[in-house]
């Protein structure tokens, strides 16, 4: 009789442990890496984003709207469109913030808009890196305001210490004057470090309660209000009338965005431990959505369906926001490696190996790639080889935006504007 018990016990553990490794073994597979496709839910004819127009010249004109939003426009392509510097450059200022920017600014009206760690907002001069007015929320915040209709529009965390739950679990979008920065409307909401989208008059934001509003550009007015199945901490992406973002509930959404109705949720691979999440800012070209995600892949997802068309890993966290180019993507991941990818098939076109990780978002300027790492360093790449051009000795996160005139990157605490050094 023992000896029976002990054989069956011996069966069934013989069976769990197939079982379990069964489960492994289908886990790794749908977890795999997919291979994309060029002839699958792709439009390689799309148009690279127009230049945002600027304002007709009048007799009193000031400049107008150079950098909107972060990501540069709605689908969030974070390329400089019809900017030519070029490095080497010259140091013409630096301002000094005090604590960390992690969120590059926005230019408009001649000014620099840009929100610290600490809970300023700053509007900076652009010819002279001096401050014209400053908002100190007395909370903690992460993102890059947006710019439309001579108004600011900024998101706002908890009030210290904003990751210890102790802070309160209320945040703001704020809208401010650009030119003086009075208050002009505010809304309760939770803690948000979710990157203004405007678009179409609205004001589109996600928070760490899992809900997405979209607000009246004008007043503030709640146009409606979705919610998700788990923080969202990444701005919106605009393209074709819906908007798109990802959860920490690890699902991509779709929707539409004049009406807040669900278009189609998608998820991450699965993987042991539980399914990756989404912290990147989806960018939205070729019919496809790309994003970045904690178990180190970056995925591309048709934008009609929803459905998975590519997946890649970098073999680190990729919380950077995808920049998207000539049919390429341009991410860093903190395995130290930055990398071009195939926009239709995913696969590597090149990568490089940097001297840390890669947390922030890439900017593409006049065919550069611009990143920074943890360690403190700005790389400047050509964006179709990979080939190292230009290094500075600052940067941590998001590290350029443009204008005309000056590349403005931004370091752990200063934001320093650069004019192309000529011979």
């Amino acid at each position: 009789m023992r000896r029976r018990l002990l054989i069956g016990a011996g069966a069934a553990v013989i069976v769990a442990a197939g079982l379990a490794a069964a489960y492994v073994l289908h886990v790794r597979h749908e977890g795999r890496d997919i291979q994309g496709s060029s002839t699958v839910e792709f439009v390689p004819t799309i148009a690279a984003p127009a230049p945002v127009p600027k304002p007709k010249p009048g007799p009193n004109a000031k400049p107008g709207i150079t950098w909107p939003m972060y990501g540069y426009e709605p689908a969030r392509l974070r390329v400089a469109t019809g900017v030519a510097l070029r490095p080497p450059f010259r140091l013409t200022w630096a301002f000094h913030a005090r604590t960390l920017v992690e969120f590059p600014p926005a230019i408009a009206y001649g000014r620099l808009f840009v929100g610290t760690n600490a809970g300023a907002l700053d509007a900076i001069d652009v010819r002279t890196g001096k401050t014209a007015w400053t908002y100190e929320s007395g909370r903690c915040e992460a993102m890059s305001p947006a710019v439309d209709r001579q108004t600011v529009f900024a998101t706002f965390l908890n009030t210290p210490p904003c990751n210890s739950g102790r802070g309160g679990l209320d945040g703001k979008l704020i809208a401010f004057a650009a030119g003086t920065g009075r208050l002009r409307w505010e809304r309760t909401i939770g803690p948000s470090e979710s990157s203004p989208l405007v678009e179409g008059g609205n004001v589109y934001v996600g928070d760490w309660n899992g809900a997405v509003y979209c607000f009246a550009e004008a007043d503030g007015r709640l146009v409606w209000h979705f919610q998700a199945d788990g923080k969202v901490k990444d701005g919106l992406a605009f393209s074709d009338g819906r908007v798109y973002f990802g959860t920490y509930g690890s699902k991509v959404y779709a929707l539409a965005a004049g009406t807040g109705r669900l278009v189609w949720e998608s998820s991450a691979q699965p993987r042991l431990g539980g399914s990756g999440t989404f912290y990147s800012t989806p960018a939205v070209a070729y019919d496809r959505v790309y994003i970045g995600s904690t178990d180190g892949k970056l995925y591309s997802y048709g934008a009609s369906t929803g459905d998975l068309r590519w997946s890649q890993s970098t073999g680190g966290y990729v919380y950077a926001s995808p920049a998207v180019w000539r049919q390429r993507v341009y991410a860093g991941s903190y395995s130290g490696s930055f990398f071009c990818f195939d926009a239709a098939t995913g696969a590597i076109l090149w990568s490089f190996r940097a001297n840390g990780a890669v947390s922030g978002s890439a900017t593409i300027v006049a065919g550069r790639v611009y990143f920074s790492t943890l360690r403190g360093t700005t790389y400047a790449l050509d964006a179709l080889t990979g080939r190292e051009v230009w290094t500075f000795p600052d940067g941590q996160y998001s590290p350029v935006v443009a204008d005309d005139d000056r590349l403005y990157l931004v370091g752990y605490s200063r934001i320093f504007a650069l004019k192309e050094r000529r011979p």
